[in-house]
């Protein structure tokens, strides 16, 4: 395994275990199956653990394995505040405790504000009194370090990054997000900051091995030299200096054997020339299938009317390139879970972006289009109810 320093110097494996996706068994989680699967990972290097307050039964799980295994100062656990579900200091604390009962455990090591993609949100916690509490916590040890999960553009990304002296942070990037939402620019800047980027969403869940266009799976079936998509995928990453930690869902023991040999083997500058050509060949039959041909460069911003542009073309090519499903769930984080939406259907038809457009895309056009497909009577009524309870 090769590890890599956080802001503390400590090591941090380059492989980490996303417990998002254990196996499920009845209505719960397979525990038996998942603690084979992470306490191999263990035993293969892995150090660092990722759950959350609202992946149902994962943090109770992750606890319960540590425990059984008397394994729990081997490694770190980062586990995340569901903040938008909170509307009192009471309510964080009240979280927080019941957060240690899951894990079994009297300190988290890395704890993260939980899709943190708005600095207004983070203006609100600070008048709520989260400073406060989060040096407490660090004091007292129960807390050792604090960063923040990001879902969002490149530009309020810096600024986030900008507004406290976080020890760490966590985006969405890969091959294919290269750039959007905080994309390659947001891991240099966090970088040259002096903070760690944990990756999350390296294969986009899955897509970018189940559900590549058939002709980017024959690139791979006929390749010589017998690279899988995953592997590939997490080469990208690993090949960066940036990037800290890469989480991995896994639920398989061959997924752990796969990934644990992939992040034994990769280093920096660890992309052969090979290895790049096949990446901008399978973008290539990706892109094949997108329906606007935008690069997320983000000239077109800002948008009077707040409508994330980039990232609603991303949404609408990802319906075409993984599935309608993906899409729009992916639209609906992306657009309606914050305080400040960012929908298509803001669109008032200025024209404004079109004038800064490098691709000379129609974008009014397109925006009317995404809008059609993506904003879902569902998505209506989760933004609806968004706004109805104010959780933001």
């Amino acid at each position: 395994m090769q590890y890599r320093k956080d802001k503390k110097g400590n090591d941090i494996s380059l492989l980490g275990y996303g417990c998002m996706r254990f196996s499920k068994k009845g209505a719960g989680i397979d525990i038996d199956k998942a603690e084979k699967e992470v306490m191999a990972a263990i035993k293969g290097g892995v150090n660092y653990l990722d759950t959350a307050y609202i992946y149902p039964g994962s943090e109770a799980a992750v606890g319960e394995i540590l425990h059984r295994n008397k394994c729990r100062e081997k490694v770190y656990i980062a586990t995340k505040l569901p903040h938008y579900m909170i509307k009192s200091m009471d309510g964080v604390e009240r979280t927080f405790r019941e957060e240690l009962k899951r894990l079994q455990t009297d300190y988290v090591d890395f704890y993260l504000m939980h899709m943190l993609s708005d600095v207004s949100v983070w203006e609100k916690l600070k008048q709520m009194g989260i400073v406060e509490w989060i040096e407490d916590k660090i004091s007292s040890g129960q807390i050792r370090n604090i960063g923040f999960s990001y879902h969002g553009s490149s530009h309020m990304f810096k600024q986030l990054v900008d507004v406290y002296d976080w020890d760490f942070c966590q985006i969405q990037y890969n091959y294919v997000d290269e750039y959007s939402q905080a994309g390659v620019e947001g891991l240099k800047y966090a970088h040259s900051k002096g903070l760690p980027v944990i990756i999350m969403e390296p294969l986009r869940g899955g897509r970018l091995v189940n559900l590549l266009p058939e002709s980017a799976k024959a690139l791979f079936h006929k390749d010589s030299e017998k690279r899988t998509p995953a592997e590939l995928a997490f080469k990208w990453l690993y090949d960066q200096p940036e990037v800290t930690c890469v989480l991995s869902g896994m639920n398989s023991m061959e997924m752990v054997e796969q990934n644990l040999k992939t992040a034994s083997e990769s280093h920096e500058g660890c992309m052969t020339a090979s290895d790049k050509e096949l990446v901008e060949l399978v973008k290539k039959e990706i892109d094949k299938s997108v329906k606007v041909g935008c690069t997320g460069c983000g000239y077109c911003m800002p948008c009077p009317k707040g409508v994330d542009i980039p990232g609603t073309f991303r949404c609408y090519n990802a319906m075409y390139s993984e599935g309608k499903r993906s899409g729009r769930m992916d639209y609906l984080q992306y657009t309606a879970l914050r305080k400040d939406t960012s929908s298509a259907s803001q669109c008032i038809q200025c024209g404004k972006c079109e004038s800064h457009c490098p691709q000379h895309i129609e974008i009014r056009k397109e925006l009317k289009n995404a809008s059609g497909e993506l904003e879902t009577p569902f998505y209506k009524l989760a933004k609806g109810v968004v706004k109805l309870f104010k959780l933001w």
